[in-house]
């Protein structure tokens, strides 16, 4: 099983377009996006849905009014300001747990006297096995103000690999989360190879070099691709200077190109049209060497 990753050092880089035609190159393969906090590869490959689980992640304190005395134990221990107030009558004040601040650490269960704080799962979102016109896709999608988002992205990826076991498909396209966090750590770890798409900008550069520092610290081998490279040539040749200096090898450049948004509104990928960036990201897929 070969999995590639597309991600980027910050958003708008143009990894998502680019995942996207990589996935329509690519001989049967399973799609994964992992970009759960703002999911957008289904824009191009309109997925059917044939599975939808719900995603639970973590624990939240619920106060049961009718048990509560009342005492403020439960607000005396939050560290996190989560336990709000409101008084009813004189003397009298109801405690209820602001569900957007609670960090599920159970200090409140643990010291309220009266037993009268609940602390159920939480429900942070959703995931999906669908059927593309390129194959399988599995995604899911964080609900507001949502954590735990690292652990979705692993279980997306467990999912996609036992969907290719099944299907006998030998390649996971996976379209990653820009940035250098815990999404992106359990995007990339144990990959067969990392593609960073970039820009030829300064915090392009910047962002660059904190992603290729963390791909070193994983052992994973890196390729870099540079996205509207033709509106500052300066810097693209600096920049894969110091990628190519770091370690990472070159794989492309793509030119700036009006077909890559065109594309989008059309619900499709840039290699499925006659854009001219499409050859570029052709020219991409067969330098990887991903199926070869």
């Amino acid at each position: 099983m070969r999995e590639l990753v597309v991600i980027s050092g910050k958003g708008g880089t143009g990894k998502t377009s680019v995942a996207a035609s990589l996935a329509v190159l690519s001989d049967r393969p399973v799609i994964a996006d992992c970009d759960v906090d703002a999911a957008d590869l289904h824009l191009v490959f309109q997925p059917v849905v044939r599975e939808r689980s719900e995603f639970y992640s973590g624990h939240r304190a619920v106060i049961r009014r009718n048990i509560c005395t009342g005492c403020g134990a439960c607000r005396n221990v939050c560290r996190f300001d989560a336990v709000g107030m409101v008084d009813t009558a004189p003397g009298d004040s109801v405690y209820f747990i602001d569900s957007t601040a609670c960090e599920g650490c159970g200090a409140c269960v643990r010291f309220c006297p009266a037993g009268a704080i609940d602390f159920p799962e939480r429900h942070c979102g959703q995931w999906m096995v669908s059927d593309t016109r390129v194959g399988p896709m599995v995604h899911g999608r964080l609900g507001t103000a949502a954590e735990n988002s690292g652990r979705l992205v692993s279980l997306i990826r467990s999912e996609a690999r036992r969907v290719a076991n099944a299907d006998d498909r030998r390649s996971i396209i996976i379209d990653g989360p820009p940035g250098i966090g815990c999404p992106v750590i359990a995007s990339v770890t144990g990959a067969t190879m990392v593609l960073v798409v970039t820009e030829p900008t300064l915090s392009g550069e910047h962002d660059l070099k904190r992603v290729m520092e963390l791909t070193a610290h994983f052992q994973i081998p890196t390729w870099v691709a540079m996205n509207k490279w033709d509106i500052n040539p300066e810097i693209t040749l600096r920049v894969e200077r110091e990628a190519a200096a770091s370690g990472a090898k070159l794989a492309g450049r793509i030119r700036y190109d009006p077909g890559v948004t065109e594309a989008q509104m059309n619900g499709r990928a840039v290699v499925e049209t006659d854009a001219p960036s499409a050859y570029d990201m052709a020219k991409i897929w067969d330098n990887l060497g991903f199926q070869a």
